[in-house]
């Protein structure tokens, strides 16, 4: 895997099988299988001046885990990891590296950090649960020869 590119490349049991994820789409899905997490989506952009809803706590969450920490997307203890960062139980976060840093008018690190704080320990779990399932999806079933 090659970090600081858009895509991760995920490879199953055989190339014929490998799915192309990108950071981009994840935040979707988690959202779509865990609809109560905050989405912390109210922050404006410095380039339109206007909301960056796309730009979603758990977006930012996967950026900083990928990009700015370089932990893998498909093991739990890393996304533990993370989260720990997160309620000041592991590594320091930095204002000036946080995603969003430098493309929003106001860093959403403290937000996200309380968001993040105000989650249940069952609630990150799933969290972390559903991250590493996205990033580690199930080889697909042999199709039987007829």
């Amino acid at each position: 895997m090659i970090l600081g590119t858009s895509a991760i490349s995920i490879l199953p049991q055989s190339p014929a099988q490998a799915q192309r994820i990108t950071p981009s789409d994840v935040w979707q899905l988690v959202y779509q299988q865990l609809p109560d997490l905050p989405k912390e989506n109210q922050y404006i952009s410095q380039s339109s001046g206007k909301v960056a809803e796309n730009n979603t706590l758990i977006s930012r969450l996967i950026r900083y885990h990928i990009y700015i920490k370089e932990r893998a997307p498909n093991y739990r203890l890393d996304w533990k990891l993370t989260l720990a960062d997160y309620l000041d139980a592991n590594e320091i976060m930095y204002d000036n590296t946080y995603p969003g840093n430098d493309t929003l008018k106001q860093n959403p690190l403290e937000g996200d950090r309380a968001a993040i704080k105000r989650l249940t320990r069952s609630q990150r779990n799933a969290l972390v649960q559903v991250l590493t399932n996205i990033f580690n999806p199930s080889p697909q079933s042999p199709v039987p020869n007829p």
